[in-house]
């Protein structure tokens, strides 16, 4: 048995049946031996998007996994990689690498050097029988401690090395436990049931936890309002009454009230991180932090109280430790705020109703998403948005009310990778309807692997908001080139392009043909094919209490 050999094996016994990949590189041919599918891709990042969408609705049970060649793959990909790392999704990368003598020769790309600062852990196989053991340390570290990419570079000469064996063994490694302090809890507890106005802030580690059912128990048990990150998205149901909405750039009217008024902040499964897309946590405000990730811990913010430890074990303690001290009851909540009610979102929503229904053409964007909002409430669906406008109009207004329903993300925003993910999503959830929304400048990255999608039969559909402008650009940042260059100005028929490539494609204009479209796309994904629905919609600047640009218009002008 070869390196490649080995290597696609444990791959196939940690239950991996695909690899997305851009040829050359030596395991894809010993993948494709071992009943593991390769699938190709156009460029790499989109096969890093592909991973890791699979990883994030999987919750990395198993990992994505991205094969690339040595050098320029491996360059390309770094965007993507950079993306995953940020925002902490468990992906294994296996570059092809050039052969060990010449590692250290320029210009050869070293890829364990260069994605060193954006991986977990990057190491190269320097001789094939070292190929199970390095394996073994990667698939650990995919499990373990802060998520995020790690990568094991096969040298092209140590590829086809003989490993030294016919066999190899290997046992899928489990994930370690990380068991709280009993003292931590009881601390914990104490400061929630004192708080006059808690809030909950959920992150994506409830999420990889499963621990979407504790957070709903410890949120009742308290009578506490709970937000959840633009990652942490649908880790809480937000249609309970109980919750706020996501806390990002832009958020609905829920997030700002209760966050303004607490007095205590427990973040379960979050990193309390600084960023353009969360939301800024009031600094006189008492915080407790829930992280598997001791690292984290104040790296931002001082929190008052830690627990290290997995959401889903920490959130069932708190519970028990509530529900010992009420003895059997509800804890005493009179002093405290009145929890979310209707009044707060049904007028949020009111207040944007004329754009949400607005029969303006060109379509506001805001009518697509109600209307594929109400098209899809009854289905089994994952919702995706990409960078730029698209993020900042669907986050608000679209409610994940099941767990990994909604892919957000954001710490580094790169555009056009909501096709990777929907693709990654539909491989990870071949029963559900994936949908992801892009504008026109989001397509132009990606926008070549509709077709990845078709050959590869991959039914996703995608919902194009084409208001020809990049939009989220404001026209003050450079007037000049505005005024002389028309800067902003894009153009294209993304329709026939699509429809070229093979995919169910139609241009919609009108909003009465949002959701007759919608229906037809349905129709064509449950008969197997990739469906673009091109909507030509108009600049739409206003967000709602958007923190990310000092113009924009955080909720509609009043008539």
């Amino acid at each position: 048995m070869n390196t490649v050999h080995a290597i696609a094996e444990i791959l196939r016994r940690e239950d991996v049946d695909f690899i997305a990949c851009v040829p050359t590189n030596p395991l894809i041919e010993a993948a494709a031996t071992a009943g593991i599918r390769p699938i190709v891709c156009r460029q790499e990042r989109t096969g890093v998007h592909i991973a890791d969408g699979y990883s994030r609705v999987g919750n990395g049970r198993p990992a994505g996994v991205f094969a690339m060649q040595a050098g320029p793959g491996a360059e390309n990909a770094f965007g993507a990689v950079a993306q995953a790392y940020a925002d902490a999704t468990p992906i294994l990368l296996l570059p092809s690498g050039v052969p060990v003598a010449r590692r250290a020769a320029p210009p050869s790309f070293d890829a364990v050097r260069c994605y060193g600062p954006i991986t977990r852990w990057a190491d190269f196989v320097d001789r094939g029988s070292a190929a199970p053991e390095l394996m073994k340390q990667a698939i650990a570290r995919l499990r373990s401690g802060r998520r995020g990419p790690v990568l094991l570079e096969i040298p092209t000469d140590v590829a086809e090395q003989d490993i030294g064996a016919d066999t190899i063994v290997h046992d899928p490694a489990a994930a370690p436990e990380s068991p709280a302090d009993p003292g931590d809890v009881r601390r914990v507890v104490e400061a929630l049931l004192a708080a006059e106005r808690p809030v909950l802030h959920a992150g994506q580690d409830v999420l990889y936890a499963d621990a979407s059912s504790e957070l709903v128990a410890l949120a009742e048990a308290l009578d506490a309002p709970v937000m959840t990150t633009l990652l942490g998205k649908s880790g809480f149901p937000e249609d309970h009454p109980l919750s706020l909405g996501t806390g990002a750039s832009s958020s609905p009217d829920c997030v700002p009230h209760f966050l303004e008024r607490a007095d205590l902040i427990c973040g379960v499964g979050c990193s309390f991180f600084k960023s353009s897309f969360a939301v800024m946590i009031p600094e006189d405000v008492t915080l407790i932090h829930i992280t598997p990730d001791r690292r984290g811990i104040n790296r931002d913010y001082t929190c008052g109280h830690s627990i290290v430890g997995d959401a889903k074990h920490v959130l069932g303690l708190l519970v028990d430790e509530i529900r010992h001290r009420a003895k059997g009851g509800r804890p005493p909540a009179a002093h405290r705020e009145a929890a979310p009610n209707a009044q707060i979102p049904a007028t949020w929503r009111a207040t944007w109703r004329p754009k949400l229904e607005s029969d303006e053409v060109p379509i506001n964007p805001y009518r697509v998403i109600r209307d594929t909002g109400t098209f899809f409430q009854s289905r089994d669906v994952i919702v995706i948005h990409d960078s730029g406008s698209a993020r900042e109009q669907v986050v608000p207004f679209w409610p994940a009310v099941r767990p990994r329903s909604f892919i957000g993300w954001g710490k580094s925003t790169q555009l056009g990778c909501s096709l990777g993910f929907a693709m990654g999503a539909k491989l990870a959830a071949p029963d559900k309807h994936v949908i992801h929304f892009m504008g026109d400048g989001a397509f132009g990255m990606v926008g070549m692997d509709i077709e990845t999608a078709v050959r590869a039969e991959i039914p996703i559909i995608t919902i194009l908001l084409n208001n020809s402008t990049m939009g989220i650009y404001p026209d003050s940042e450079f007037p000049v080139a505005v005024r002389r260059h028309a800067l902003k100005r894009m153009s294209g028929n993304y329709a026939q392009v699509a429809r070229a490539l093979g995919a169910h494609a139609e241009r919609i204009v009108a909003p009465g043909e949002i959701i007759p479209a919608l229906e037809r796309a349905v129709t064509a994904t449950t008969d197997g094919r990739t469906a673009v629905l091109e909507f030509i919609t108009k600049e739409e600047r206003c967000f709602s209490n958007c923190t990310l640009f000092d113009d924009a218009q955080t909720r509609p002008v009043e008539r």
